[in-house]
């Protein structure tokens, strides 16, 4: 693939409103998914790095304007932002495209998703209210919502740029200065971020980035005891570690940390809907994707004829470069998901009955590339059931019961996502309610209201983002209580108060 035009040749830090390398010097490679080349290099953070970033962060916060700005003014620079982001159209498709592996036709449209999501937070700041609570003649209740501080982001590889706006949307709109820390995979596209905010007309010191590894430049920024909140979305191994590095500084978390969802098929859905859906929902994005529907688990009466039509319909996923507009499927990220992925291929060999894939594409000798991938009648204490595999893999299993559905359905240590498959309401909606995940499709694949909250339960995550949850993640709700009239307050210490007033009832009978 040809090097998209105006790509530097080195990333560097973006702290207080100038591009700076590290302290160090030290660099990291940047490989293109479908050669495995160095294309770029990257300034690796560490410590020194996290520090000059976060007390960028800090001084705009405690002395600078953005936090003291009314809603309207920070909404308007939000909308600049989003103006910014969806002037890149086609250029940031192309760069995630290169960087990612991401097929371009998926990657089309991505500016307009990170541009929506700033509009999104810049009316909602506007539109917010507050809860007050009166009681007449006695006192006033009212939640004084104002920004947390420095928020710390760490985002993954998968739709970086995307995923990147999630978390800097809700967090600018409350008031907050920011450290992110982009993927080491795909460090790219944050680059675009510096110019964007600057010509939105975002005050210096207010938005900030670390490029690096997460055992350097991510453990500094999630220990550093000037940031109080870290957002997180990455692997369940690394929220574990954020959890416990956290404790110290009791810092508030949300915590992303992928899934294994299921998509439960009843006999009685629409075959065709639920066929195209579930490949949509496990071969998009390559299959890198949190909320991919990797386990299906299919009504033994039309179990048969599911598994041949899915497995015929995988064996025409067209697979190839990034770039070909005409790919559904392209190059993994990394060498090193790469051989993830390719080894859970193996194990799943010897755990299921392998009915479509499995293998590198013949006509693509080098690049991250593997044909998807379909494993049926897994045993649910199968590893390629029960472990994150993020990639075109799906594992089916068969069941006859509601119960054994249900059963099969929460048999893992993930609760993120769910998909039912059903023209039963009654069920539809009962089924939905067993379900141990944060969020359920009922005959959809993901397609998301901004207004709802995201997260999941179990080992998929903690808390929520999503409409009103991300603001109060990023706010502190403070109470106010104000006395509107005389209080009665017992007089300890005073002398010649009734017994009473202690609230004792007076003397007993």
């Amino acid at each position: 693939m040809n090097k998209p035009a105006g790509l530097p040749d080195k990333i560097r830090h973006y702290i207080n409103g100038e591009f700076v390398d590290s302290v160090s010097g030290e660099t990291f490679d940047v490989l293109e998914p479908t050669t495995n080349q160095v294309y770029l290099q990257a300034a690796a953070g560490s410590q020194a790095d996290v520090d000059r970033a976060v007390a960028a962060a800090k001084k705009a916060f405690e002395e600078g304007p953005w936090p003291r700005m009314l809603p309207r003014q920070r909404s308007k620079i939000l909308y600049r932002i989003a103006e910014e982001v969806e002037k890149l159209g086609d250029t940031l498709a192309e760069i995630e495209s290169f960087d990612s592996g991401l097929p371009i036709r998926q990657a089309r449209g991505q500016a307009n998703r990170a541009a929506e999501n700033f509009r999104f937070f810049a009316d909602l700041i506007v539109a917010g209210v507050d809860d007050a609570f009166k009681m007449p003649g006695r006192q006033l209740n009212y939640v004084n919502r104002k920004p947390h501080g420095v928020a710390g982001l760490i985002t993954p590889w998968n739709t970086p740029f995307m995923q990147e706006s999630w978390k800097l949307g809700p967090a600018l709109a409350s008031g907050c200065t920011v450290v992110l820390k982009p993927a080491e995979f795909t460090p790219t596209s944050a680059q675009l971020w510096g110019g964007i905010m600057e010509r939105a007309g975002v005050p210096a010191g207010v938005f900030n980035i670390v490029n690096g590894f997460g055992a350097d430049a991510g453990d500094a920024l999630v220990k550093h005891p000037d940031v109080p909140l870290i957002s997180f979305t990455g692997s369940l191994a690394t929220g574990k570690m954020i959890f416990k590095n956290s404790a110290e500084n009791m810092k508030h978390l949300s915590l992303e940390l992928g899934g294994k969802s299921p998509a439960i098929i009843f006999e009685d859905a629409d075959f065709e809907a639920a066929l195209d859906s579930t490949l949509f929902g496990v071969y998009s994005l390559n299959g890198e994707r949190c909320t991919a529907s990797s386990r299906l688990l299919v009504q033994r009466s039309i179990y048969d004829k599911f598994i041949k039509a899915y497995a015929e319909r995988s064996d025409k996923v067209v697979v190839g470069p990034p770039s070909d507009p005409n790919t559904e499927v392209a190059a993994l990220v990394h060498p090193e998901h790469y051989k993830k992925v390719t080894d859970y291929i193996e194990i799943g060999k010897k755990e299921a009955r392998l009915l479509a894939g499995g293998y590198r594409p013949e006509n693509l000798p080098e690049g991250n590339y593997i044909r998807p991938t379909v494993f049926v009648d897994v045993a649910p204490d199968a590893r390629i059931f029960q472990e994150e595999i993020f990639g075109p893999v799906v594992a089916i299993t068969p069941f006859d019961t509601e119960e054994e559905a249900l059963e099969l359905a929460n048999n893992c240590e993930y609760g993120l996502a769910a998909y039912v498959w059903t023209n039963d309401v009654q069920r539809a909606h009962n089924f939905s309610h067993g379900i141990e995940s944060g969020m359920v499709w009922i005959n959809s694949h993901n397609v998301r209201d901004l207004r709802t909250p995201f997260g999941g339960v179990k080992g998929s995550g903690l808390g929520h983002e999503g409409g009103y949850r991300s603001l109060d993640f990023y706010t502190i709700q403070q109470t106010i209580h104000l006395t509107l009239g005389d209080v009665h307050t017992t007089r300890f210490g005073a002398t010649g108060y009734a017994e009473n007033d202690l609230g004792l009832g007076g003397p007993s009978a």
